[in-house]
């Protein structure tokens, strides 16, 4: 989906998206561009997800199943910021953060 992912943010105003696979390149520019976010759920937490959302709505493509666009109403999602506004990446600072801290562990 990730080649979709300037369009949608531009034609659609969307503020946010959650899945669970790290973003490319072009996803992340599209996200900082658009100043939306990527929140990553945990792969197997399907039933902790499904029960922080209150409410929910097909807003488009309904045809798509699950990857259309929906709108929820949340509580307490347990969701984590993988990629934020700026398109800073865990995916990629996670990596960066604990190299450094291996190595300082080595060194010591």
């Amino acid at each position: 989906m990730d080649k979709f992912t300037d369009m949608m943010l531009e034609k659609t105003g969307l503020l946010g998206m959650i899945g669970k696979a790290e973003r490319g390149p072009v996803a992340i520019d599209a996200i900082r561009k658009h100043k939306a976010v990527y929140l990553m759920a945990v792969g197997g937490a399907a039933y902790l997800v499904s029960k922080a959302i209150t409410g929910s709505k097909v807003v488009a493509f309904e045809d798509l199943g699950m990857e259309a666009i929906h709108e929820f109403e949340v509580k307490d999602m347990p969701v984590t910021v993988a990629v934020d506004v700026n398109g800073n990446s865990v995916h990629q600072t996670g990596p960066e953060e604990w190299r450094e801290i291996i190595v300082k562990r080595k060194i010591a």
